[in-house]
């Protein structure tokens, strides 16, 4: 060791020795590390030290080399960067041989609140002899700096006590420390009063302070109030005016003030810039952004942490994450705000590879990873995709200790909620050490995403009856869990009785839901007691009268609203357009609408172009629809789905596929829209051919994946007839979707598979997924096909006491055909008379239908005069009650019903079958004698007639609706549609292939009873399919057990 710092270790050791018992004495072993930041181990100043401590005199330092020391006797303490280095210069002023008078305790106060060592700041203070007004000011903005804001509070009673007058700085540090703490609002209130009073309130510094805690409280009005009261507002007053507006979401008035004080020259800094740039990047304003960007570069803050952090989130809103990349990777030097407002703009664009990569990059370049980091990467990986890497990034959360933290669990909650896996989120809610508001409203959110309406009701009794905090979040999630209408009106009686009803967005909720369960009077009557309407306010009231068919009442709605003066939107027009839905209203509604659309300006919008074409067609103007497309300058694929669903819909399905393969020629690439609209058509006409090669296409684009698709493609094979093929391409259980679970129990049903329908069906809920209204409509129909009645009436009663489904129509429908087809046509009146709905035209049809197979002429007659009021001209009520006549041997009435469909120049759709052979289809009405090969038709039907009747066949004419004899019956039945179809593909199929036939209308039962024979008789199955389900007839046995 040479000989300095031998002198420098023995110094240091005498100074250790000498202020032994000393509270701040000075460690040699921290020493030893500063021996040349102190640098007085020269042995001319030991020397001096040793003799000014000998005779009690001062230590010269002015020429020392290192300028924090030599500039001591001027600055004191204040100017000191390292702490050791203040630490020893306190000692040598303990020791005497420096002097520390008011000035330089006064600095050193403030040196050691800004090092964090408060408690040392507290024992100078304590020990000084005499206090100043400095003095009481570094010690009260020390206690702030280092978040001891009860302690600040207490200090400052302490200052009074001792009748120091408060100034503009310990009042700002104790307004400052009010607003900090969270819980002192009360204190802050009463500082602000002691400020009015002590004449203050003008002082920038104090009303700088109390726009801060006025913005923090959310009051916004004082915040204008007090910076009026300003006399001389500088840039950091400007600055608090713009956080506080920015706080509370006015982020266009922060834009107002940065205009305004560019307007009169004055300059921002960093953080009013950084405060600009983040309101630009909320409110999308990309032009306004861009200024702003250049008057950064231009006064050089772009290269300050903070406004480049501002400036990546804003690029990240911008969704311009390749400028957002650009300006985090020419930073300088990053914090946790910069990794995380990177991580965040990935997010927030989608890239979730990206956003990993940010972060693993993060955990090992900066190492500090916290709750904001956390939670900004969980929503990107609430999918099913995404998942796996969720679940990693919980268990850092476990591991970092982060799993007590509220807002990392709340996010754990959405991720998880989002994902579909909501016991996974009940089981992060039942661990939480603590909940906030968001953590009860996020796992309502979750009950309610994932369809268990009946949880989410039950966690909001368990946080009234608990005293949990509740807002209008809490019961806008409770209005759409009510699952049916005395829910709602429960929950809507606890809103009124809280004092929530006047908040808009629970108004919003409120009508929404009651038009959801078609209670358009009662949304009416809470939008007329609203005190503020917005347009999602007119949205919700126009969309539920168009959704419960009611075009008066949403025409006046809308006449309304432009009374109000309140905007109109593209969501507005195509809620209105909605409305139209028959010829009647084309002329009286949806023309003058379409005149309004173009004298506002809205004709060039895709949405409104779309819902026009949708809306022609609906009333029955396809013609118009074809027009208005064809004349569209830039058709895109919205356009073009809207065109090819129209012509589906409400004309021949043959027109809707050519426009898809005209679509293809366009340039126009086929979306999951367009495939699952072609999948549809060719489910409907049973265009098996056609169908597998659209299958070809969608795994050639990569479609084959996709949910809507996939569901789409399985419907259309099941209604194809290839059950075989929807298992095929069935997902595993654990990963169909609720549609994929709906699509199989309906294919199922429709051919015949009722109890495979029903373990479908029970498979589904022990795998966790709620039934939903299109469930039960197909398993219904499964049981009313199968004869399982009491089935059926136990899953119908389940509905809303279990599943908390709302019957529908659709449902009923289905149990009066449930009970008609067991023949209790007794009980399906009673049923219908009890009806929570009203019964429609399905509702008397459907019964109708029950009464012609049992042949109850009496109830029939009740149903087609309920037919006859709806629709005087429905032609299947005239047809169906003309049958019922018929099969009871009623041929007077008989012939009166069809005189009055005469009279009413009401044609019955004629029956007809066709079958596809050799990509050709045929098709075939009743007694066809057209055909080229009709003479070889009725020579293999003569060949049938004779097989199956040496088999035993019996023709049962009952089933031949004609008066006339028993022969002209049975000719009759064998000039069928379904049996001249079946003859032509004996004839043209190859040996042992089966057959696919398909009817228009219902088989008839001596054809059904034809059809399993001849399976029989020559080994051949035969698939049929009426307009209800499918028949397989394979060996003399149909899979619908003769029961359909």
């Amino acid at each position: 060791m040479n000989t300095t710092k031998s002198l420098a270790l023995h110094s240091f050791a005498s100074v250790d020795y000498l202020l032994c018992g000393v509270p701040l004495r000075i460690r040699l072993s921290e020493q030893c590390r500063k021996l040349y930041t102190l640098a007085i181990a020269e042995t001319p100043l030991i020397t001096q030290f040793k003799t000014c401590a000998n005779e009690n005199e001062t230590l010269s330092i002015g020429n020392h080399p290192n300028p924090q020391v030599s500039c001591f006797p001027q600055k004191g303490f204040s100017i000191i960067t390292d702490f050791i280095l203040g630490k020893a210069l306190h000692a040598f002023c303990v020791k005497g041989v420096l002097q520390l008078g008011t000035f330089h305790a006064n600095t050193l106060i403030n040196m050691y609140c800004k090092f964090g060592s408060l408690k040392h700041a507290q024992h100078v203070f304590d020990k000084m002899p005499q206090t100043n007004e400095a003095s009481w000011n570094n010690m009260m903005s020390g206690f702030v700096r280092v978040g001891w804001y009860r302690e600040a509070m207490k200090f400052f009673c302490h200052m009074l006590e001792h009748d120091f007058r408060p100034n503009s700085y310990v009042a700002a540090s104790l307004v400052t420390a009010c607003d900090r703490s969270g819980c002192m609002a009360e204190g802050a209130l009463q500082a602000h009063a002691l400020v009015v009073k002590c004449g203050l309130v003008n002082d920038v510094f104090v009303g700088t302070s109390l726009l801060h805690f006025y913005g923090t409280c959310g009051r916004v009005s004082e915040v204008d109030k007090l910076f009026q009261e300003i006399e001389e507002p500088n840039i950091v007053s400007w600055t608090a005016l713009m956080v506080a507006y920015a706080y509370n979401g006015c982020l266009k008035d922060v834009l107002t003030v940065y205009q305004f004080l560019r307007h009169n020259g004055v300059y921002c800094n960093e953080n009013a810039m950084a405060t600009v740039i983040r309101s630009c990047g909320v409110l999308g304003d990309k032009k306004l952004g861009y200024q702003v960007l250049g008057s950064v570069i231009k006064s050089g803050l772009d290269i300050t942490m903070s406004v480049a952090n501002s400036l990546v989130s804003m690029f990240g809103n911008f969704d311009s994450i390749e400028e957002a990349s650009c300006v985090f990777d020419n930073m300088n030097e990053r914090d946790t705000i910069s990794w995380n407002s990177i991580i965040t703009a990935s997010v927030h664009n989608g890239y979730c590879e990206e956003s990993l990569e940010y972060f693993s990059q993060m955990r090992y370049t900066h190492k500090e990873t916290d709750y904001i980091t956390i939670s900004a990467m969980l929503p990107v990986c609430g999918s099913a995709q995404n998942l796996r890497w969720g679940r990693g990034l919980h268990g850092i959360v476990v591991k970092s200790g982060l799993e007590s933290d509220v807002c990392v669990c709340n996010s754990l909650l959405s991720m998880y909620s989002q994902a579909g896996k909501s016991k996974d989120a009940e089981l992060v809610f039942h661990r939480m050490p603590e909940r906030d508001i968001i953590s009860w409203n996020s796992m309502m959110a979750s009950f309610v995403e994932n369809g268990k309406y009946p949880r989410a009701l039950q966690l909001l009794i368990e946080m009234l009856q608990t005293r949990k905090e509740t807002n209008y979040v809490t019961f806008t999630t409770a209005l759409s869990a009510s699952y049916n209408l005395e829910k709602l009106k429960t929950v809507h009686a606890l809103v009124i009785l809280l004092g929530l009803q006047p908040n808009l967005i629970i108004g919003n909720a409120l009508v929404t839901m009651y038009g959801k369960f078609g209670s358009m009077a009662e949304a009416q009557r809470v939008c007329k007691i609203m005190h503020e309407k917005d347009e999602v306010t007119w949205n919700a009231l126009i969309g539920g009268h168009a959704d419960n068919k009611e075009t008066n009442a949403a025409i006046e709605a809308f006449n309304l609203l432009r009374e109000e003066d309140v905007p109109v939107s593209y969501i507005t027009i195509v809620n209105l357009l909605s409305a139209c839905l028959s010829p009647d209203n084309l002329l009286v509604h949806g023309m003058p609408i379409h005149a309004h659309i173009v004298v506002a300006g809205f004709e060039l919008d895709t949405f409104v172009q779309s819902s026009l074409i949708t809306m022609y067609a609906q009333c029955g103007d396809l013609n118009t629809s074809n027009y208005i497309f064809d004349e569209l300058a830039n058709k895109n694929s919205s356009t073009w789905n809207a065109i090819v669903s129209a012509n589906a819909h409400y004309g021949p399905g043959e027109e809707a596929l050519k426009l898809i393969v005209m679509m293809r020629n366009d340039g126009i690439h086929l979306d999951q829209f367009s495939f699952s609209v072609a999948l549809a058509i060719i489910g409907n006409l049973t265009l098996l051919d056609e169908g597998q090669q659209l299958h070809s296409l969608i795994i050639k684009h990569g479609f084959e994946t996709n949910d809507y698709v996939l569901n789409a493609t399985m419907d259309m094979y099941g209604k194809c007839g290839e059950i075989d093929d929807v298992f095929r391409i069935l997902p595993q259980p654990r990963s169909r979707s609720q549609r994929s679970w709906n699509i199989l129990i309906s294919a199922l049903a429709r051919h015949g598979f009722f109890q495979l329908a029903r373990e479908a069906f029970h498979e589904m809920l022990d795998l966790g997924l709620r039934p939903d209204h299109v469930t039960f409509v197909s398993l219904l129909s499964a049981c009313s096909h199968g004869g399982l009645v009491d089935e059926g009436l136990a899953y119908f009663s389940s509905m809303s006491t279990e599943f908390c489904v709302p019957i529908g129509i659709e449902h009923c429908v289905c149990i009066i055909d449930l009970l008609g087809r067991a023949g209790r046509l007794a009980e399906a009146e009673s049923f219908i008379n009890k009806m929570s709905v009203p019964p429609n035209d399905l509702v008397w049809r459907t019964l109708l239908a029950s009464c012609k197979i049992h042949g109850n002429l009496e109830l029939a007659r009740k149903a087609a005069d309920h037919l006859f009021q709806l629709d005087s001209s429905d032609d299947s009520a005239y047809v169906l009650y003309s049958n019922v006549c018929a099969s009871t041997r009623r041929w007077r009435d008989m012939e009166n019903v069809r005189k009055q469909m005469e009279s009413h120049n009401i044609k019955k759709k004629p029956a007809c079958s066709w079958i596809k052979l050799k990509n050709q289809v045929t098709t075939f009405g009743m007694g066809d004698q057209y055909h080229p090969q009709n003479a070889q038709i009725y020579a293999k039907l003569e060949e049938l007639k004779k097989m199956i009747t040496e088999a035993g066949y019996v023709p049962d004419t009952s089933y031949s609706l004609q008066d006339t004899d028993e022969e002209q019956k049975e000719h009759n039945l064998w000039n069928h549609s379904e049996r001249i179809a079946l003859a032509f593909g004996l004839i043209n199929s190859p040996e042992g292939s089966p057959l696919r036939i398909f009817k228009n209308l219902r088989v008839c039962g001596d054809c059904h009873s034809v059809f399993k024979m001849v399976s029989q008789t020559i080994g051949r199955k035969i698939i049929l399919r009426d307009a209800y389900r499918f028949h397989h007839f394979s060996n003399g046995v149909c899979s619908c057990l003769d029961y359909w």
